[in-house]
Parts: C-alpha cells; structure tokens; sequence
C-alpha cells in the first residue's frame, strides 16, 4: 500500500490535487481511500489531503504515520513535525524557488523540489498550481501513469484543459530531468 500526503494553504488547490491523484489512481484499476483535513476553514490556513492506495481494499482507518510520499505546497510547511512522518525512502515534492541543496538540513529524506508557480505561469495558469505539482508528483512517484493522469486532470478541469494539461505535463518533464 502507498500512503501520500499532500499539504497546502486553503485556496492553493491541495485539496484538489488529492482528488485528481485518488481518482487518476482508481481510473487505473487501484483501491483508494481518500480524505481532507482542514484547518481553520478559510483561505491560508493549513489544509491536507490523505491517500492511500492499494491492489487490494484498504481497510486501514486511521491516520498516516509514515508517508511513502508527500507533496508540499508551501515550503513553510516543510518542518521537522511533518519530515517525522515519513520514512528513509519516503519522497518529498517541495513547491518553492529554492533548490534542493536548501532542503538538505532536513535529513536523509529524498527531497525535489519545483517552482509550480513558474511552471504554471508558463503554461497559462496563473497562480494555479496543482496542476504542475501533480505533474512533479506523478514523475517521482512513477505512478499514476503521464496518460492516466492527464486524461484525469483534462476530464476534471471546468476550463482551460490544455493549459492544465500543458502544466502538468511540464511539471512532469522536469522532474524528469532532475532525476
């Protein structure tokens, strides 16, 4: 079974991005348990997004204490507490123009990092990030597939799919090459 979280401000779209991967991932055959948390409940305040996915039916109910991967939408978040959830192997996608050897006091965790707000600007998106840090998720993790993934993202955009397409495909490639 993989456990993700991803973690984000309220309004930068993690909720979101936990929904597209859970239903990219179940379009693919697998079983998924998918939830949110929320903080205050208003713009800003930390949100995240729990899934885990597996060949079989997850009857697990409880809380993640080891993440096989996370997602971060905001590097303020990024913080001891969080990185004592995860494991030596554990992937971590940091969204920030910082590079990874800044993230290198955090351990031995295998940490990546992208700038989603310049991929998404490039891409037509604005500040809407998700698309491009799902993208960067998809790539390390090597799942869901490019093609599962963007047909989930494409179907689910109420506008502007090739721009959300575009992003997300970007966001891919890079971690790609930063591989």
């Amino acid at each position: 079974m993989r456990e993700i979280l991803i973690l984000g401000r309220g309004g930068q779209g993690a909720q979101t991005a936990g929904q597209l991967l859970a239903k990219a991932f179940f379009a693919e055959g697998c079983y998924v348990q998918s939830y949110a948390t929320y903080g205050g409940a208003r713009r800003g305040t930390p949100v995240s997004a729990v899934i885990r996915i597996d060949e079989k039916p997850i009857r697990l109910r409880c809380d993640i204490s080891k993440a096989d991967a996370i997602l971060c939408f905001d590097a303020s978040l990024l913080d001891q507490r969080l990185l004592d959830r995860t494991g030596p192997d554990s992937l971590v996608v940091v969204n920030t123009a910082r590079s990874v050897k800044d993230f290198q006091h955090q351990g031995n965790h295998r940490i990546f990092t992208i700038d989603g707000m310049k991929v998404s600007e490039e891409n037509g998106m604005g500040r809407l990030i998700n698309s491009a840090l799902l993208g960067a998720l998809s790539s390390v993790l090597n799942a869901p597939t490019m093609e599962g993934m963007s047909r989930t993202i494409v179907a689910a955009a109420p506008n502007r799919k090739q721009e959300n397409l575009n992003a997300f495909q970007a966001g891919y490639r890079l971690m790609r090459e930063a591989a």
